[in-house]
Order: structure tokens, then sequence, then C-alpha cells
């Protein structure tokens, strides 16, 4: 931006294709993914066979502020989420750095989650169809693989991928193709009489911290699987009529995604016993693939399987890498962080150096994890991205009341969330937020650690722009970062 604080030219509108159907599949794609695969283990191993309890009372939490995006998205139709309704509610610069760039870091965990997963996933597909030996996959083989996806996905990003609605269908169709198969084999297993429904109503206390803070801690890693609806909110300005179809689509995609979610839940303590789930839990393995190679060990599904899910966990990470890096290049070019990370590579015009930062991020992450022989690395990461996320849900929900108080005559028509439900659902997103959830300390030291960086960089650059006379912009810039 130029010192006399001229705006650039704004593009032309952007073309509304996505009606109902495209929408609804783009959110449950996005929904779909890494998260019901790193953690239903891990949670099951906590509560038993209730395990399908925490992501119903997940999903409720997740829908209560899905009401709050949706009052806000119908209100204020712009590509920015939750840094704009912060900004448009408290209109404090600091407060609108620090909402995204906690969406900023949330992506990057969750890619570094999902490529965790994935490694798993990939190195369990090779053994099942002999192609390396099941014992001699160690700890730090996982770690390289999962670091190496992490530059492949850098290379991916610095080509230059542009986020298709199409591709996304497919994608959605495969990943809930591999969810129908475990249901499948679960139901199948079920219907011959070899497992035992009966366990769906089972509460085992692992950590004897009695129900209802067990089921709040497992909660707090089910609420990784419910996110990524608010990410629909950036494709507002290409759907038609998204006063009319955001609020339906948005709530019957959260639903769909539920009742896939518990009914692999189900599918999990029914065909495995306790004493398997705790040894997938000690061996950081993956209940999906377990149940359905145990479930179905005559069938070859079990040798597919894995590459399914690794499909499906790509993906995931592949647009949370594209959302953090697109994030950073748009505070970089707002002289919100410092100007070099908005440098374009020349040709493919992708923005390296904010890829290269946010890779170097998510390698960091997953390297300081790994560092811990104790920590189990995916549902740590995951538990990171559900905090920081929980905390950005809490803003919204509250900037949700806050922007109900102020005048608006751009939109005449929109849709409200019940009454004071905004604020139940901020108070949901502290409480899960809190220490009685018993996350491990890492976890807080991650998202502290994460938070330290922004708040240094932003600081850097203010102090630059001040002494420069630089960098004049509002943050009604910052707002559009997603454009």
């Amino acid at each position: 931006m130029s010192n006399d604080g001229a705006r650039p030219e704004q593009p032309a509108e952007l073309k509304r294709v996505m009606g109902p159907r495209l929408l609804l599949l783009f959110i449950v794609g996005d929904i779909l993914g890494a998260g019901v695969y790193a953690v239903t283990g891990q949670m099951a191993g906590g509560v038993g066979g209730i395990v399908w309890l925490p992501f119903l009372v997940a999903f409720i939490v997740a829908t209560i502020t899905a009401l709050s995006y949706l009052e806000l998205v119908t209100k204020y139709p712009q590509a920015a989420g939750a840094a704009l309704y912060a900004h448009k509610a408290f209109g404090v610069h600091f407060i609108t750095f620090i909402v995204a760039f906690a969406v900023v870091c949330s992506g990057i965990t969750s890619a570094s989650t999902a490529s965790a997963t994935l490694a798993g996933f990939f190195t369990d597909g090779l053994a099942i169809n002999g192609w390396i030996d099941e014992g001699g996959v160690s700890d730090g083989t996982i770690t390289a693989i999962a670091m190496g996806f992490m530059i492949l996905l850098a290379v991916v990003n610095l080509r230059g991928v542009g986020e298709s609605v199409k591709f996304n269908v497919v994608l959605t169709i495969v990943e809930v193709s591999a969810l129908a198969i475990v249901i499948g084999v679960g139901f199948y297993v079920i219907a011959n009489g070899n497992g035992d429904l009966s366990r769906i109503t089972v509460f085992e206390d692992a950590n004897d911290k009695g129900l209802f803070l067990a089921v709040t801690a497992a909660t707090s890693i089910a609420f990784f699987a419910m996110v990524g609806f608010e990410d629909a909110v950036n494709m507002v300005e290409e759907v038609e009529e998204p006063q009319k179809i955001f609020p339906r689509t948005m709530l019957t995609g959260l639903g769909i995604a539920v009742i896939l979610y518990m009914l692999v839940a189900v599918s999990v303590v029914s065909v495995l016993t306790s004493d398997q789930i705790k040894t997938i839990n000690e061996e950081e393995g993956r209940a999906l693939l377990s149940v359905v190679s145990v479930g179905a060990p005559d069938f070859p599904i079990d040798k597919i399987f894995p590459f399914l899910a690794v499909f499906a966990v790509a993906n995931t990470a592949l647009i949370n890498m594209l959302m953090a890096s697109r994030l950073i290049y748009g505070m970089a070019r707002q002289d919100v962080l410092p100007r070099q990370l908005g440098a374009v590579l020349p040709g493919r015009r992708t923005p390296w150096a904010a890829i290269v930062f946010t890779t170097a991020m998510a390698l960091g992450l997953i390297f300081y994890v790994r560092q811990d022989p104790d920590s189990d690395i995916v549902v740590n990461l995951a538990s990171v991205t559900s905090l920081l996320l929980l905390c950005v849900f809490a803003v919204v929900n509250i900037a949700c009341m806050v922007l109900r108080g102020k005048k608006h005559d751009h939109v005449k028509s929109f849709f409200t969330s019940p009454g004071p439900l905004p604020y139940v659902g901020a108070f949901l997103c502290l409480f899960l937020v809190g220490p009685w959830v018993d996350r491990d300390s890492i976890v807080y030291e991650i998202a502290g650690g994460l938070m330290v960086i922004g708040v240094a960089l932003w600081a850097i650059t203010f102090a630059i722009n001040k002494a420069t006379g630089q960098g004049d912009s509002s943050f009604e810039d910052v707002t559009r970062l997603n454009e």
C-alpha cells in the first residue's frame, strides 16, 4: 500500500456459482476429513462405549456457534469470516489481528494433525499389503513421513492450487465412502452376531475423572472433528441467494456430519473390545482401520481403506495450508505482518514467503511434539486446533450479540440466532477451553507459543510502520484477507 493510503483497485464481484447442493457438498467435505480418523480411538479409550456422546455434545456446541455465524454471514455477506465480525463488533485493530492469526494457527495445527495421521495410515497400508515389515516402522520414520508430506504440500502450494468446488465434490465422495465402509463393516459384524451393541451404553472411566469431566475432555477433542463449517462463510460471495440457502444448508451439513460420526463411533465400540481399543491408544493406532481389519478379515477392504483415508486426510491438510498461507500473505500485504512475508514467486504468482513461513511452523510443531516420547502427537495437535478455534468461536458468539445493537442498512433480511443463544455458545466454548478439561500442558504451551510469535511479529511490524510512516491501513482491509 502506498503512503498516501490509496486503496488498490478492487476486483470485480465474484461469480455466484454455488447453489444449495454444491454448498452442502463443500460444507460436508470440509467438516469430514482428518478429525474422525485422528481422534475416535483416543476418545473411546477415555470414555469407553459412550464415545458417541462427546460427538453429540460437540455437535450441539458447534451448532449454536454455527447459528451465530449464520446471523453474521447473512448480515455481512463478505468472504472474511471471524476477523470481519470481530472488527465490525469491537473495532479494535489488535483484537482483529489476534482473531485472524489464531485462525491461521488453527489451520497450521490442523494440517500438522492431518499430516501425522496420514503418515500412520500410509505406513499401515504398506504393512497390511506386505510391502514393509509391520513391526519395522519406528516413530522416527512416521515423523519423517509426516514432515516430508508437509514439504510436499508446500511444493504443491508453490505451484499454485486454486480452490475448486468440483474437486471438493470428488474428495467429499471419497471421504464419505471411507466412513461408509467403517459403518458398513460395523453393522455387518453386529448383524452376524459378532458385535456387542450393548457397549454403546458402557462408560469406562479410564482416567478416574468421573462421567462429567471425562465427557467434557472427550468433547474438547471431538470438537476437532466438527470444525470446518466456519470455512463456508468464505464462500458466501460465490453462493446464490446466501440469505436464503445458507442457514438451511449449513445446518444440514452439520447434521450429516454428526450422524456419520456417531455411526462410526457405534461401529468402533461394537466391533472392538475394550482391550483392543486400549492397545490402539498405546500404539497410536487408527481405530477406524482396526474396525475394518477386525470386522472383515476375509475381505480385501482393509488393504484399500488406509489409502482412502490417506486421500481424505490429505485433503484436510492441503485446504488448511492453503488457507493459512493466504491469510499470512494478506496480512503482510496490509502491513500487519512484515512485508517480506508478502513476497510472491515470479511466474507462478504464488505467495512463496508465506508458504515457507507456514510450512516451517508446521514442521516445527511436528518435530517439537515428537520430542516427548510420552506425547500423543495426533491428540495434542488436534487439541491445539480445538483450543484455538474454541477461543475464536467464543469471540464470534459475543460479536454476534454486540452487532445486534449496531445499525446496518445494506441487508434488509437476515437469519437471526434465537434469543441470547450466542451468549450460551460463548460460555460453552470458553468452558471447553478451561483447565478442567485436563489437556496435556504441551497443548497450552504450543497454543501460547504460536500466539506469542504472532504478537511479536505484529509488534515489530507496528514499530517499523510507525518509524517509516508506512502501513497506514485500517483493518477494513485486513477483514477481507480471504478474498
